[in-house]
């Protein structure tokens, strides 16, 4: 009797189409970078016109005012244009291959932080930038062999939900108890969980829609997907007026990836044919990059801390 053809799919964890999603997600990286520049240009431009606001978050005012700001509507159309390119990735590859691919963005918005603000990076920071990227890039170099997509159930699809109600829920109570005290590393971080939560519900409303299951659990993801877009930019907002822009990719780049990666792994079992050995590879790689970003924040001569 002829093998199912079928389950001999499913034993090979690697899918050539995938690799489709890798250059698409390094584009967005790009657009992802420049889109951070002319943002915090125009966030620093809107804050030097009105009463600062340090770890108050941004008023409607300020809000509001941005959007007459040319340099930060040219980065917010970047950014949809970044956006575009890791949905479009998102549709080839796990989230574990391409989303941690955004690290190269940091390594762009650091170079020209640096170069407009003439601002010199200590050998703190490099090697913090260093240990972002280095671990990101081991990590998505393991991915890219190991990882495999799989139909998403209900049952993920409540999971994942309930646990962004509760990140929502954890982040509001923070945000209003020690508004007064917060500074960048609490938006950068914030910012790069909701969005990596984001990014997997980006990923489950594709996967659904490949499946031709379009019904009132997807478009739950969906509201939830666009009620965290927009929060996430509201934090971003804010980590651009306490903090420098490089600051803010590192924890999108690296923060938002090592959420969905987890997600990916944990609650969708896109690493459920990994071996040991890359299951180890994952956790030491993503410990290195998550630390890059604590040590980028403490020594970043433009964070203020």
């Amino acid at each position: 009797m002829d093998p199912d053809l079928t389950e001999l799919t499913e034993l090979i964890p690697l899918d050539p189409r995938q690799f489709i999603g890798i250059p698409l997600a390094l584009i967005g990286a790009v657009f992802l970078s420049l889109g951070a520049q002319f943002q915090h240009r125009g966030v620093v431009k809107v804050e030097a016109l009105t009463a600062d606001t340090l770890g108050k978050g941004l008023n409607g005012r300020q809000l509001a005012l941005l959007l007459a700001r040319p340099s930060w509507v040219l980065g917010t159309l970047m950014l949809g244009l970044a956006i575009v390119f890791q949905l479009s990735s998102l549709y080839f590859a796990p989230l574990i291959v391409v989303q941690p691919l955004g690290a190269l963005a940091l390594v762009i918005t650091s170079i020209l932080n640096s170069r407009l603000n003439h601002v010199k990076l200590s050998r703190k920071s490099v090697v913090a930038i260093i240990m972002c990227v280095g671990g990101v890039f081991v990590f998505v170099g393991v991915a890219a062999f190991t990882a495999v997509s799989k139909p998403v159930t209900d049952g993920q699809i409540v999971t994942i939900l309930v646990i962004l109600g509760v990140v929502l829920t954890a982040a509001a109570i923070t945000f209003g108890l020690l508004r007064h005290r917060i500074r960048a590393l609490f938006y950068v971080i914030m910012a790069g969980v909701i969005y990596g939560f984001v990014a997997t519900l980006a990923k489950v409303v594709l996967n659904r829609v490949q499946q031709g299951e379009f019904e009132w659990l997807t478009f739950l993801c969906v509201l939830a997907l666009l009620a965290g877009t927009g929060l996430g930019a509201y934090f971003v907002q804010n980590a651009y007026a306490s903090g420098p822009p490089d600051l803010v990719i590192a924890g999108l780049t690296v923060v938002d990836p090592m959420v969905a990666v987890l997600i990916g792994v944990i609650v969708l079992g896109e690493a459920s044919q990994a071996p040991l050995w890359a299951i180890f590879v994952f956790i030491v790689t993503g410990a290195i990059a998550v630390w890059g970003v604590f040590r980028l924040a403490k020594n970043h001569p433009q964070t203020r801390l």
